[in-house]
């Protein structure tokens, strides 16, 4: 097949740092490439990939201007005015790029990935291009949360296990990975590493205005010598931060259509203590890979009882659901039912 992929234009493929819809759109072209198929990936100068790369911009933009609607609707834009001749197109880019897919000429079909909430505004969006576009969902979750579009399947993200070395003994430290944003819960996670006894490392994303206020007025004040923060660590470094903690917190405040760094944590050989709701029902094996909990004083609880779990069974349970060759698997039969 060919096949046209096209990423978002914030961050390199796969990104040095934050960016889970990089590094799910870096393995699904390169294990398309490696499958046999014929693939021309759109994404931002600096990118690597084993297909064959295409960069609308020489380099991402600045992180502060992140949201820019000129420099995603330049991207998409230059993508969909050049691609010709391909069976597909999967389009990954935010509202600009199912847009245009929507009032397109071209005859082949465009398959969109929703990596993002439903939001009246999403729904409302959404609903007048769902017949024209075909939509693939990342979790039950997020597709039960709308059932009123139309979907063309649900595809789990995925990892290369072999990115996340897995680790039997863990260091006496909880970790908690995300974005400065209520809706992540930093603070909750420094709450529950304190009421452990346990030290606490974050790897926090705070570039945007926003994310820099939350921080300052929500989560700095708890901060102390238990807590320590890291900020754009390269990919090593963060798994290996995975393998050693005793589990990775995950107190949202939202249904998350899916949270693949519980994945990785659990890919690592490390526990997820995470709030029961969104797609972490699906993400976490309650009591085999992790705990889902209602509060967060069953998150406390559950933290404090991370014996109970085995690291090759949160190994065992990443591989059997959520490897990078389920993904494009699940992906390349899509693709070919839609050709055909």
């Amino acid at each position: 097949m060919r096949i046209a992929v096209v990423a978002p234009v914030w961050f390199t493929v796969p990104p040095a740092g934050y960016g889970g819809i990089e590094a799910v759109v870096a393995l699904l072209a390169d294990g398309l490439a490696e499958r046999g198929h014929d693939v021309t990936l759109y994404a931002s100068g600096g990118s690597t990939t084993k297909a064959r790369l295409v960069s609308p911009f020489p380099e991402p933009p600045d992180p502060s201007l992140l949201g820019n609607v000129w420099f995603d609707s330049f991207h998409t834009l230059s993508v969909y005015l050049q691609v010709e001749e391909v069976d597909v197109v999967h389009d990954h880019s935010g509202i600009i790029g199912p847009a245009l897919a929507a009032v397109r000429a071209g005859s082949e079909p465009v398959v969109h990935t929703l990596h993002g909430p439903w939001t009246e505004q999403a729904r409302r969006y959404y609903s007048l291009i769902d017949d024209r576009i075909h939509l693939v969902a990342i979790s039950e979750a997020q597709r039960s949360d709308n059932p009123d579009v139309r979907y063309a399947a649900t595809v789990h993200n995925g990892i290369d296990l072999g990115d996340y070395p897995l680790r039997t003994t863990k260091d006496d430290f909880l970790l908690f990975i995300g974005r400065a944003n209520p809706d992540k819960g930093p603070e909750v996670a420094i709450e529950i590493a304190r009421r452990v006894g346990l030290p606490l490392k974050m790897i926090i994303k705070r570039n945007e205005p926003p994310e820099r206020l939350y921080w300052d007025e929500s989560v700095a004040p708890y901060l102390n010598d238990q807590v320590e923060v890291l900020e754009n660590v390269p990919h090593a470094t963060k798994a290996e931060l995975l393998g050693r903690a005793r589990a990775l917190l995950f107190p949202i405040r939202w249904p998350e259509p899916f949270g693949l760094v519980m994945v990785e944590a659990m890919a690592c050989g490390t526990p997820v203590i995470a709030r029961n709701m969104g797609a972490a029902v699906e993400v976490v094996g309650d009591g085999r890979s992790g705990a889902l909990c209602q509060s967060t004083e069953e998150m406390v609880a559950a933290a404090g009882r991370l014996d109970r779990f085995d690291p090759l069974e949160c190994r065992s349970w990443v591989s059997d659901r959520f490897s990078a060759s389920a993904m494009v698997g699940g992906y390349e039969r899509l693709f070919q039912q839609l050709i055909s």
